[in-house]
């Protein structure tokens, strides 16, 4: 992307679970020289490589989408979004708004976290909205689109989530009964995943599932 040959990282959704992780992982990373991260608030961190970028999603400014590789961590509940309609505007319209932007400014790679069961054809409408965005992203023909499908994520989201907290911690005491594909996973492991698969210079699309995860 710069005349160096030195990389950039774009991450939005980075100061979710997931993003605020991957974040940390790429300004320490020797692969990017750069890291920016779009977003409606300020970091509570900072770091020499890391710049952060205002940016509205409801009306995306398409100049301020420009890295190599982008990472989305864009995820919300209905619950918080307020309704199924802005849900999806969350973790539908602007992880493609922002694959779309991306690729028309010569991204490359596009990494995204989905879910478990994700699914176009899903009677639940959690995966089916997941499903419609991977549909959605590989119609994009991407050199390199990367979907990773973790389980009921463990870590500290900094805010309440009653019916996480009580599937965690079950999830937890039953966890040497569960196969590896359903197990609750680190979010750390998400997040590492993302990271090095990225380099790998893999072509074409690729899902990791759970059990796949886990090994990060």
């Amino acid at each position: 992307m710069n005349s160096f040959g030195l990389k950039t990282a774009l991450v939005v959704g980075a100061t979710g679970l997931i993003g605020d992780i991957l974040t940390h992982r790429l300004v320490e990373s020797t692969a990017y020289d750069r890291v920016q991260v779009l977003t409606r608030k300020p970091l509570t961190w900072q770091h020499p490589r890391l710049q952060e970028v205002p940016f509205d999603f409801d009306h995306p400014n398409g100049l301020l989408v420009r890295a190599d590789d982008i990472f989305c961590c864009l995820g919300t509940t209905i619950k918080k979004a307020g309704s199924k309609d802005a849900f999806r505007k969350v973790d539908y319209q602007y992880p493609l708004d922002i694959a779309r932007l991306g690729l028309e400014n010569g991204a490359s790679q596009f990494a995204i976290v989905t879910a478990m069961g994700a699914s176009s054809s899903s009677s639940i409408f959690y995966n089916q909205v997941k499903g419609d965005v991977e549909r959605d992203l590989t119609a994009l023909n991407y050199p390199t689109l990367l979907i990773f499908r973790p389980s009921l994520l463990l870590g500290d989201r900094g805010e309440k989530r009653l019916g996480e907290r009580i599937g965690s911690g079950v999830m937890r005491l039953v966890a040497p009964l569960i196969p590896a594909k359903y197990k609750a996973i680190d979010a750390e492991k998400v997040a590492n995943a993302m990271l090095a698969a990225m380099q790998q210079q893999r072509t074409g699309q690729h899902i990791f599932q759970s059990d796949e995860l886990q090994r990060y």
